[in-house]
């Protein structure tokens, strides 16, 4: 059983499941938009310490969530300086370090991208083939639309939920 107080108690057959979600308003500046480590060309950037990768900050909590770990604030906050501009697929890399290290195996993570804009479609099997290479399994990214209604529907910005399965 991995290496964790509460997992003892709580993994129901070695099998744990995390939850995580981001959300980042659009920039004014000509930051480059970059989801799942890959670059939206002619799209708005979104405002934030790191790259502000939504995609990767949303996986990254789900499998911290999963084993136990906190969140990514405490272990990557915006208040340090040396995460300015960080590129988050690297925070991801670094989160599935932490979350092997702890006994656990990435079994797939899913993700559901928020937005009216960018179009997902045109570039979700790169975005999937970066996040899977990040994390060692499956991963599926889904664009999902707002249908206009509020912050996101206005195109302010947009939102990530992701879900991760681990393994002991």
């Amino acid at each position: 059983m991995p290496n964790s107080a509460a997992s003892s108690d709580t993994a129901v057959n070695g099998l744990r499941v995390g939850q995580g979600f981001d959300i980042h308003r659009f920039a004014d500046d000509d930051r480059p938009l970059v989801l799942a480590g890959v670059r939206f060309a002619g799209e708005r950037g979104l405002l934030g310490h790191s790259d502000a990768d939504a995609v990767a900050h949303a996986v990254s909590d789900a499998l911290l969530g999963a084993a136990a770990l906190g969140d990514i604030g405490e272990h990557f906050p915006d208040t340090d300086p040396q995460w300015q501009g960080a590129d988050s697929m690297a925070i991801l890399r670094a989160v599935v370090a932490m979350v092997k290290a702890r006994g656990w195996n990435v079994v797939n993570v899913d993700v559901n991208v928020i937005c009216e804009r960018p179009r997902i479609a045109p570039l979700r099997a790169e975005m999937q083939a970066n996040l899977s290479e990040a994390v060692g399994a499956p991963a599926s990214v889904k664009g999902r639309r707002a249908e206009g209604l509020g912050a996101i529907g206005r195109v302010e910005g947009l939102a990530c939920i992701a879900v991760a399965l681990l393994t002991a």
